[in-house]
């Protein structure tokens, strides 16, 4: 903060990761137990600490779920956010257990971040490369993805009777992961001259022969000089070099902390190589801070080298080299994989449904919005303003629903269509004879005025008698739904014909449910749903 990197940078704060985010790498019962394990239970839940091997190197105390979830959930997002183009490089300094297993705790390590963030990046990016320069050796990523091509695993460690005992020069993988795990063991006090010579031509050869469409590289700093557990020899500036030299092939690179157990020197390191990240070199002299006083005698940003033997011989290095290299080279180029869309979790939808509205030019945008308010030509209308031809027509609206049925572009008129006994239909603006056949098409304007004085006159007689069927009523209901199963309203229906002595024939059936017009008492409703090929009103919808 006293550098001011935060101006250099955007800072987020990371939603924990939840027991289902947990749950793509660790096994169910595993991240169930350390949610429920505290100081003040644990006792109650002895075979389980023993089951997942947590108690000695890996203590419970308070909070420790809420700091794997943090730890997690800050890899996760930094990953999220280099497959989204929303940076180039992504830091989570609380990240880097690289010991935790599927269903187990090791190192201080209980909930695996570089892996749950790996398999982010794997929904958007064919291959990924996992870089560990820890003193440790990255077992719990490298067990992960022993048997995948997907990921390529390369760990740069100290090995022989050190933790975890892993590593080893012919670990290389299995089945169709066979030679994309790379270990390179190291003896104690390797300095930072021959730490470069062996990591660059090994990293060159992985890019070249894996090209990876994304990195993540584990910065623990116990491979410092001086650190209480770390038994290398390395500055501040050959640890650092290796995170300049992976953020010049500009792939998008997640970097993680990790080991440390020197805390000044862990707090110079990460500094230092935050600066780097965000492209500027940090000066020696450090800015008076409340934390000052821990970075005595010499209050300096540096870590140096001590005067400790190398035990990493010129020709020991070269051998384990040569093998490497040559062990990449038969990869033989980058392994093919057939690429899907990525499934969505529900902060992506969130995510894309913000930037796509972002990206959007504004007229498409106004375009989509009067789209949406577009009826489209196919469907029906209950309008209740639209009349014949598309005209309003009050007087129709007030003494009954008239509906078109497009389906064989005949009218029905009023809440009951009445059929004269020689089958004679009245209708508005066109006739039928007994045989169906139509005399005129709906909804067109005549051009000759004779013939539009004459559907005048028609629809006048039309009128009439809509205006005599919906005068009449039956329990306080007015008749105007089409269908309608009520009694009431069939009573309704049929009183005209009923009277006159005719035969009753139901009319044309809509295939949509209509609204009739809302002169409605005593609470009853006039809504109806018509089935397709029910005679209306006959109580069957």
């Amino acid at each position: 903060m006293n550098y001011g990197l935060y101006k250099k940078m955007e800072i987020y704060r990371a939603k924990p990761a939840t027991k289902r985010e947990m749950t793509q790498f660790h096994s169910d019962d595993y991240i169930e137990f350390l949610s429920k394990v505290t100081p003040n239970n644990m006792n109650q839940y002895q075979k389980e600490q023993a089951k997942y091997t947590v108690g000695d190197d890996c203590p419970i105390f308070d909070g420790l779920f809420d700091y794997c979830a943090i730890s997690a959930g800050g890899s996760m997002e930094g990953a999220a956010r280099l497959s989204r183009d929303k940076c180039d490089i992504a830091i989570n300094w609380a990240g880097g257990l690289h010991h935790a297993k599927k269903g187990e705790a090791s190192g201080f390590c209980y909930v695996n971040d570089i892996v749950l963030g790996i398999l982010e990046l794997l929904r958007y990016h064919q291959r990924v490369l996992y870089i560990d320069i820890d003193v440790h050796h990255g077992d719990g990523v490298e067990e992960a993805f022993y048997t995948t091509d997907r990921v390529l695993t390369v760990s740069f460690h100290k090995y022989g009777e050190f933790f975890p005992g892993t590593g080893d020069l012919r670990d290389m993988g299995s089945g169709k992961g066979k030679r994309y795990a790379c270990n390179f063991p190291l003896r104690e006090g390797i300095t930072d001259e021959n730490y470069k010579r062996i990591f660059e031509p090994v990293i060159n050869q992985v890019m070249e022969s894996y090209r990876p469409g994304a990195i993540v590289l584990q910065c623990g700093t116990d491979s410092l000089s001086g650190d209480k557990l770390g038994c290398l020899n390395l500055s501040m500036r050959g640890h650092a070099n290796c995170i300049r030299f992976v953020k010049s092939f500009n792939l998008p690179l997640l970097l993680l902390g990790g080991g440390g157990y020197t805390m000044r020197n862990v707090s110079r390191a990460w500094a230092y190589e935050t600066g780097l990240a965000a492209g500027y070199e940090l000066g020696a002299t450090l800015p008076i801070n409340e934390y000052y006083d821990y970075f005595g005698p010499d209050y300096k940003l540096d870590v140096r080298s001590s005067n400790m033997e190398d035990k990493n011989s010129v020709e020991y290095l070269e051998r384990i080299k040569n093998v490497v290299l040559e062990h990449l080279r038969e990869i033989g180029g980058p392994p093919g994989i057939q690429m899907t869309d990525p499934p969505l979790l529900p902060r992506d939808e969130v995510d894309m449904d913000a930037e796509e509205e972002e990206r959007r030019d504004p007229d498409d945008r106004n375009r989509r919005l009067w789209d949406k308010g577009r009826q489209r030509d196919d469907e029906y209308s209950d309008s209740e303003d639209e009349g014949l031809g598309g005209r309003k027509n009050e007087r129709s609206h007030r003494a009954g629903a008239t509906t078109t049925n497009k389906n064989n572009e005949n009218s029905a008129t009023g809440g009951n269509a009445a059929m004269t006994a020689e089958g004679k239909r009245a209708g508005a603006g066109f006739g039928e004879d007994e045989e169906g056949e139509a005399g005129g098409d709906v909804g067109e304007e005549d051009e000759d005025e004779d013939e539009e004085m004459a559907d005048n006159e028609k629809m006048e007689e039309a009128r009439k008698v809509m205006a005599s069927v919906g005068s009449v009523s039956a329990g306080g209901v007015g008749a105007g739904a089409i269908g309608g199963g009520d009694d009431t309203g069939d009573a309704a229906g049929r009183a005209k014909s009923t009277d006159a002595g005719e035969k009753t024939t139901p009319g044309p059936v809509p295939t949509t449910g209509v609204a009739g017009p809302s002169n409605v008492t005593n609470g009853a409703s006039a809504t109806t749903a018509v089935q397709p090929g029910v005679p209306a009103g006959s109580g069957d919808a």
